[in-house]
């Protein structure tokens, strides 16, 4: 496999290789969230879960509930803001995976987290809540979802009791009711009985912010409006790799109104060429500060598979990263998604890399071969000596030993293009709808969405407490 060099980029930035991995299923392993507590009310609604499950044995080798929500109700229902809570008993404290391994709606459509209950009981200390995001969609009266197929086992591949599990029904081979799985819109539970210690309000604990915390939805005017200064963003114009060299423009940055979008607004990052030098542009900003080391990082981005302009076949990188300057304590943190591929390696696929050395080409990198085109929520945690990636909640790949940050780092978005595979106009674009950075931790997939929509909520743009 061909991997292209390491570049020196302007500010002492890099290009990087991403490396194909070894690909594997999309599993995620899942921190513990915060504790529901609460007695909750009973309330009508017109949507029906359904459980089944495939895993039926006292003993298997992993809990394998299957679900489907069906709307009884004579109007429309929206699947945003509902969650199914699956409650069990944890045989040991090795952490357990979650994986969506098909859903009739898409998985990029939920989100699974595990937390642990206030309150252990003989049957249930430990839940997986599967949360339906944004995207989801409504059901029309009598629709349903289909299919959700999903699976939790241990990490380490090792059997489960499902014996002493409050939600395990094994009489359910086929899809019926049952009482001991809850379902809940918006916090509260419409169906089933929670066990002690299970209930629903607030849904998450609130994420910490003593540490300092970034926020910012990209509410500007331009690339010269003088707010994106005062925030302490900068957007690359001159020298420099990767890609092609010397083609970053300011001009190639614009923040549109996107009804797609949560708050309708982004930030589009444009990166265009005809096959030629003279005829490309590409884009990339970051913060001027390098102040961000360990927390939480999140953004939510939309992905292309195909340029909006031109014709396709393009290596090209869109990305959502962290990195130092090139000195010996080196730290870079990657999202790269290539939907055609590059260096070699087939698209369309995410990478995700820990670098330790740009020049050594020294990293640990993930990716799977899997289209990612439309929104999607990037994270990634630096905490206790572990890197986690996740995409839409899930977690996508993790990183330890000297493979984790040891200085500060600067947040940046990138778009640029490997090569030149042929000539004739075409323009790519990436968007980004909102960015945010906690550095009190390791923050669940849920608590991030609720600070956002906290954000939202208050009609806040922009926060920076992180000290300089």
């Amino acid at each position: 496999m061909r991997h292209h060099p390491a570049l020196r980029r302007l500010r002492s930035r890099r290009g990087r290789a991403a490396l194909p991995a070894a690909l594997g299923l999309f599993g995620a392993t899942v921190a513990a969230a915060g504790v529901l507590a609460g007695t909750p009310a009973q309330a009508a609604s017109g949507l029906q879960l359904q459980y089944r499950t495939t895993a039926a044995g006292a003993t298997a080798g992993d809990i394998e509930p299957w679900f489907q929500i069906t709307n009884t109700g004579s109007s429309s229902a929206s699947l945003s803001g509902v969650a199914i809570r699956y409650y069990f008993t944890a045989d040991t404290t090795v952490p357990y995976v979650f994986t969506c391994e098909w859903a009739q709606i898409g998985c990029a459509k939920l989100s699974g987290t595990v937390g642990t209950l206030a309150t252990a009981s003989s049957t249930a200390d430990h839940y997986l809540e599967v949360a339906f995001g944004s995207n989801a969609g409504t059901l029309a009266p009598g629709a349903s979802t289909g299919d959700i197929q999903l699976r939790l086992n241990r990490q380490d591949w090792q059997s489960v009791d499902q014996a002493n599990d409050y939600s395990f029904t094994p009489s359910r081979s086929s899809y019926g009711t049952v009482s001991t799985i809850t379902l809940s819109v918006n916090g509260a539970i419409v169906s089933g009985t929670a066990p002690p210690g299970g209930g629903t309000t607030p849904p998450t604990s609130p994420p910490p912010s003593g540490n300092g915390v970034l926020f910012d939805d990209f509410h500007y005017t331009g690339p010269g409006d003088s707010a994106l200064a005062a925030h302490g963003w900068s957007i690359r114009t001159g020298g420099g790799g990767p890609g092609i060299q010397g083609t970053w423009s300011a001009n190639a940055i614009t923040f549109p109104s996107d009804a797609t979008a949560q708050g309708g607004r982004v930030m589009n990052l444009a990166a265009t060429t005809d096959g030629t030098t003279s005829g490309t542009t590409q884009a990339e900003i970051d913060t001027v500060q390098r102040k961000f080391f360990e927390g939480t990082y999140a953004a939510r981005v939309y992905f292309n598979d195909a340029p909006t302009t031109g014709q396709n076949g393009d290596h090209v990188n869109e990305t959502f990263y962290t990195i130092t300057p090139d000195d010996s304590l080196y730290s870079e943190l990657d999202n790269e998604y290539l939907p055609n591929g590059g260096w070699g390696a087939p698209g369309p696929t995410l990478y995700t890399t820990t670098w330790y050395s740009a020049d050594a080409m020294d990293r640990q990198t993930h990716n799977v071969i899997s289209s990612l085109q439309g929104w999607h929520t990037l994270q990634m945690t630096v905490a206790g000596g572990t890197v986690t990636y996740y995409v839409d909640g899930n977690v996508y790949f993790s990183t330890t030993g000297k493979y984790y940050p040891r200085e500060k780092m600067t947040i940046d978005f990138n778009e640029w293009f490997i090569d030149f595979p042929f000539t004739g106009a075409r323009t790519w674009n990436e968007k980004v709808n909102w960015v945010y950075y906690n550095a009190s931790g390791a923050l669940t997939p849920a608590q991030v969405t609720s600070a956002v929509n906290g954000y939202y909520s208050a009609g806040t743009h922009f926060t920076d407490t992180v000290p300089n």
